[in-house]
């Protein structure tokens, strides 16, 4: 199941397209040696602001990734801290996304947007652990059903700006974008402790289609 009542990650860099775009024209005029490296960064914006469709598993007690990148950890948390949602202890799974990664995040469920929190913070490496609590983020709160999840959107040394796309309210489809994170970042996923995790650290996901987990309930 695809949505697209939320904009395409191309739109986000338009601004960066037609930048580059007048800069190449100009060099193309006025100095012609600039015109290749200039060339080559609108491929890598285009490669980087790239959306691709991703077939979202029907079966409603699967549970996908929010986002494309590494498994860097899965741990059981207290919550998260500050939130009024998620107290009850779960278990958080963090994804880096590198530079090269897709930077959109969709919803790993079915559900309700219920809560949408951004957070001030630092700029660490999103790879340290405690960029998690540090770092600027936005939390998001997805009901189901049966249960609650979040998705924490993370920036990090280069990512710094998180762009939201869903409001508080929106019914999210499974794998339906919600926003995007541009240039490298991290997304955790907190989930309850009794679903059945499906990936180990260093695991390859893609958000929308990557199993992470799945429930004996429904969402």
């Amino acid at each position: 199941m695809e949505s697209h009542k939320y904009p395409k990650a191309i739109y986000e860099g338009r601004w960066i397209f037609m930048g580059l775009g007048m800069a190449w024209l100009l060099a193309l005029i006025l100095f012609p040696l600039l015109a290749l490296p200039i060339g080559l960064l609108i491929i890598f914006s285009c490669y980087f602001f790239r959306d691709p469709e991703r077939v979202v598993p029907e079966d409603p007690t699967l549970i996908v990734s929010p986002a494309d990148g590494t498994v860097t950890s899965i741990e059981e948390v207290d919550g998260v801290e500050g939130d009024l949602y998620l107290t009850a202890r779960m278990r958080r799974i963090s994804i880096f996304l590198s530079v090269f990664d897709v930077h959109v995040n969709r919803s790993p469920m079915e559900g309700e947007l219920i809560h949408s929190e951004p957070r001030g913070g630092l700029y660490l490496d999103a790879r340290k652990p405690e960029s998690s609590l540090l770092n600027e983020s936005r939390l998001w709160i997805i009901q189901g059903e049966s249960f609650t999840i979040g998705v924490k959107q993370i920036t990090g040394a280069i990512a710094r700006r998180i762009v939201p796309w869903a409001h508080v309210g929106d019914h999210l489809q499974k794998g339906e974008r919600f926003g995007m994170i541009r240039f490298g970042s991290r997304t955790e996923l907190y989930l309850p402790l009794d679903l059945e995790i499906h990936v180990v650290i260093g695991s390859k996901v893609y958000g929308g289609s990557t199993v992470m987990a799945t429930s004996k309930r429904p969402e």
